[in-house]
């Protein structure tokens, strides 16, 4: 094709404003990349939405406040389905496609289990909020954190509440996930402490329709209290069965398992008494009343606020690596902007203000202090102890 002179200086031209305006995109910093990998749907669907949200508001407010380093927070979210298998197809995507420095906001251990691997195998940070003890027990090299208390704290606490309820007789009636056999031997190391035993347990599949076998393996024992250490769908079927099969002692469960949702599908005879245990987030600070703002209720799930508390914590470590975005720069410097002798701050916005400054800050988010072992464990959390009553949960205790 012939180009007249007058299409030649045309083209010319607008090939100067197009180069201009590469120069112009050039010259603005790449954003920040991270990814959301929460429950949207599946056992653990009632939390993801609010911990994604939880984790969207934070992104939103370093944004309107400037960036870290003048970069902007760039979010991609997928939901894990509370699946192994669809949280690895997801975990692949926001890796090798997204290109995300971090993975944020893993829930079941099954889950974070599953794609732990691919995260450390990419040098990709990945924050959870999974308890099971084998999580950080895993080869990751410092590529993982996790504000939710293990296996080992959380259950030594739930023993020593059962013992200042002076049950005896405890049998465990656990989903099959990487949770169940380090809770049961840990109970089995802290109730005879106290004079009492576990007298049995039952690992079971969660996605059945009845538990009728195990229910009636259960009370064959004759326990005077029941852990049931499952998700809200199984829960919700057990309950029932007990009821039915005429159970009438204790029970206890995981807070994420038997909660407010449970608690409005079934009858109040059936849920009447049963207590729960909650990681506990920092209900007095001032990161928390304003994430229950944002969300819209008083009584935050603790995983929203761990949720707020990830994204919090990476992004002041990027600032901390004087802007580097990548997973081996935020596990070299998470540590060091959330614990020491640093200024203490509640929010991301207020951290990267003062490490502009050229200050040292200690992140204590709306979860409470983020001080992590060496392993990526949180180092203490206290555990809400609550209890079923006319339908409505009740504060019994904080261990």
């Amino acid at each position: 094709m012939i180009l007249s002179r007058r299409a030649l200086l045309g083209g010319a031209a607008s090939a100067g404003v197009l180069a201009s305006l590469a120069g112009v995109v050039r010259a603005q910093p790449a954003a920040i990349r991270l990814g959301t990998l929460n429950p949207l749907t599946g056992s653990g669907g009632s939390y993801g939405p609010s911990m994604r949200k939880a984790m969207e508001w934070v992104a939103q407010e370093v944004n309107a406040a400037g960036g870290v380093n003048g970069r902007q927070v760039q979010l991609f979210s997928e939901d894990d389905q509370t699946n192994p298998e669809a949280a690895v197809r997801a975990a692949r995507k926001l890796i090798d496609i997204d290109k995300v420095a971090a993975v944020m906001g893993t829930w079941a251990s099954a889950v974070t289990t599953a794609v732990a691997p691919l995260c450390w195998e990419s040098k990709t940070f990945l924050t959870t909020v999974s308890g099971s003890d084998t999580i950080t027990q895993l080869p990751h090299n410092g590529y993982l954190i996790r504000t939710q208390p293990n296996t080992h704290l959380q259950i030594g606490k739930l023993g020593e509440f059962l013992l200042s309820l002076r049950v005896k007789r405890v049998f465990t009636l656990a989903a099959q996930t990487p949770f169940a056999v380090p809770s049961q031997k840990r109970l089995q190391e802290i109730l005879p402490r106290g004079g009492a035993e576990t007298v049995g347990s039952v690992i079971y599949d969660k996605d059945k329709t009845t538990f009728r076998s195990e229910v009636d393996q259960a009370l064959r024992a004759k326990p005077d209290m029941i852990y049931l250490n499952g998700y809200t769908p199984d829960c919700t079927i057990l309950m029932k069965e007990l009821f039915k099969a005429g159970y009438t002692g204790a029970k206890v469960a995981q807070g994420y398992a038997v909660n407010t949702k449970l608690l409005g599908q079934l009858p109040a005879e059936v849920t009447d008494g049963t207590y729960t245990a909650t990681p506990s987030p920092a209900v007095e600070s001032a990161g928390y009343r304003r994430l229950a703002k944002v969300l819209g209720t008083d009584d935050l799930d603790p995983y929203s606020c761990q949720c707020h508390d990830h994204i919090s914590l990476v992004l002041l470590a990027v600032a901390h690596a004087k802007g580097e975005a990548s997973g081996t720069a935020i596990r070299d410097h998470v540590r060091k902007i959330s614990q020491g002798n640093g200024v203490k701050v509640d929010s991301a916005v207020e951290g990267l203000k003062l490490l502009a400054q050229g200050k040292d800050v200690n992140y204590e988010g709306a979860s409470g202090s983020c001080d992590f072992t060496e392993l990526g464990d949180i180092l203490d959390c206290k555990i809400r102890f609550d209890q079923a009553q006319g339908g409505k949960f009740k504060f019994v205790k904080l261990i």
